[in-house]
């Protein structure tokens, strides 16, 4: 049986496109484009295999139907949205005793992303896959994601109490999500430079010090 060949851009036949072994990923790839460009309504498991030279049979091996796709699509937008958290974090991290200033990376990362991938990111965080049993994945990668949070907050808060902590990590949340979403929606441009989006993040974040706001450790210590 011949592979088939891939069509690119110009017409021309390229070769194999994908090889054996690596189809999953490479439909995965193709559907994430397309629900970045057309949204998740413009999805067809037919419409993914011509992208990606297939027969169209082929993604059934894989997925049993769009909404499985689209779940695998909504697990690889969460690993990547955890590299992106995590790089901006890693470069926020100048002063090594001041946890403060990861913390603050992970939310430009947050909102980076969201308005980087729109479609995407309303993908992960929408209705679609909130409460579905059908596909634990989803929820286990939304549940990896939120770990370098309370990580950052836990180094943040040391001494602070596990509810505090998780009051830590919801105003955390909110703050970025509502940045983002704003963002989206064109509302914060007025308020906003937006055309330097690591600034603007930068500057949001910084309004919010969980150490000030929860109680430092010093003061955490202190409470009987």
């Amino acid at each position: 049986m011949t592979k088939p060949k891939q069509i690119s851009r110009s017409g021309k036949k390229d070769g194999p496109r994908y090889h054996h072994g690596d189809l999953r990923a490479a439909l995965v790839a193709e559907a994430r484009q397309v629900v970045e460009t057309a949204g998740p309504e413009g999805l067809s498991l037919r419409g993914v295999a011509k992208a990606a030279g297939v027969s169209q049979a082929a993604p059934y091996h894989h997925f049993k139907d769009k909404q499985d796709l689209l779940a695998a699509v909504a697990v690889d937008g969460f690993r990547a949205f955890g590299q992106e958290m995590a790089r901006h974090a890693a470069r926020a991290e100048t002063d090594k005793d001041d946890p403060m200033t990861g913390f603050q990376g992970l939310g430009v990362g947050y909102v980076t992303f969201a308005l980087k991938n729109p479609a995407l990111f309303a993908l992960m965080h929408g209705p679609t896959f909130q409460g579905d049993g059908e596909h634990p994945a989803v929820t286990q990668a939304r549940q990896a994601s939120a770990a370098p949070l309370i990580a950052a907050v836990g180094a943040c808060l040391p001494n602070a109490t596990e509810h505090e902590k998780m009051a830590a990590c919801a105003a955390a949340w909110s703050l970025v999500h509502g940045m983002a979403t704003l963002c989206q929606d064109g509302r914060l441009s007025w308020m906003l430079d937006l055309e330097d989006l690591d600034a603007a993040a930068r500057s949001i974040t910084r309004q919010l010090d969980i150490t000030r706001a929860i109680g430092s450790p010093a003061t955490a210590a202190k409470r009987p």
